[in-house]
């Protein structure tokens, strides 16, 4: 099995806070990756980890082959990275900042252009396309994002919340572009909190809570690790051992 994302003993500390403690990861090339956790678990923090954007306490990260901490230009010239805040520069229109994307990476002219005009069409932006981003809706600017994360035909592709404030339409079509990139090779590492996305797109998951995995595999493994037979939400909250919501001091709902 050829690995696209390595992570060894990975450990983040935040002063005397420990917030990820001593993670391994395996995610085999072509495979959507869930990754999911309760707020506060430890999950923003390792796909900082994973992408650069923070250094590990310790720990190694292997991806598409090349050590985070020797070459991390060359772990960024084969990702792309959607965060759930998304950072672009407002002042642009759409197409400016596929443009200016495609040729950051290195992508020829003639090629940017072509890109750019598949993913407006795709992201179903093309009518705004000469629009200056800041007046863009929430959905829209995410598209974007995404849109220039995609640009250069990552080889590992990082979404976290990728469809939150985007429409069911738009949805679907965002999928079937995931689902087609899988195909060809590429590994979507993909957070979410809604479990009934997860379980459709993804072909293996992990579970954070407290800075620790507490489960890996299929939804049929995890269910085992369990001992839960429902839907991803049960498994899930049997995992991390989330408690029941006590509503009966609300007396006044």
């Amino acid at each position: 099995m050829q690995l696209s994302i390595q992570a060894r003993g990975l450990v983040k500390d935040y002063g005397k806070q420990r917030a990820v403690d001593g993670i391994d990861l395996d995610v085999a090339e072509g495979e959507f990756f869930g990754f999911l956790g309760p707020n506060g678990a430890g999950k923003s923090t390792t796909i900082k980890m994973l992408t650069g954007m923070l250094r590990p306490t310790q720990g190694q990260v292997l991806v598409a082959g090349y050590d985070m901490a020797s070459q991390p230009l060359d772990v960024k010239r084969v990702i792309g990275i959607l965060p759930e805040e998304t950072s672009l520069y407002e002042r642009l229109t759409a197409r400016e900042m596929l443009l200016f994307a495609g040729q950051m990476y290195g992508l020829s002219r003639t090629e940017t252009e072509e890109r750019t005009r598949d993913l407006l069409g795709v992201m179903e932006l093309a009518s705004d396309s000469d629009k200056l981003i800041v007046d863009f809706s929430m959905g829209m600017k995410k598209k974007v994002a995404l849109a220039a994360a995609l640009i250069h035909r990552p080889r590992v592709l990082f979404l976290d919340e990728p469809f939150n404030g985007i429409d069911p339409i738009s949805v679907r079509a965002i999928r079937d572009v995931l689902k087609a990139l899988t195909e060809h090779g590429t590994t979507i590492f993909f957070t979410s909190h809604v479990m009934e996305v997860v379980e459709r797109l993804c072909t293996r998951i992990a579970i954070i809570q407290k800075g620790k995995l507490v489960g890996q595999g299929t939804i049929a493994e995890l269910r085992e690790q369990a001992g839960e037979d429902g839907a991803l939400e049960d498994v899930f909250l049997k995992l991390v051992s989330a408690e029941a919501t006590h509503t009966e001091n609300l007396t006044w709902l």
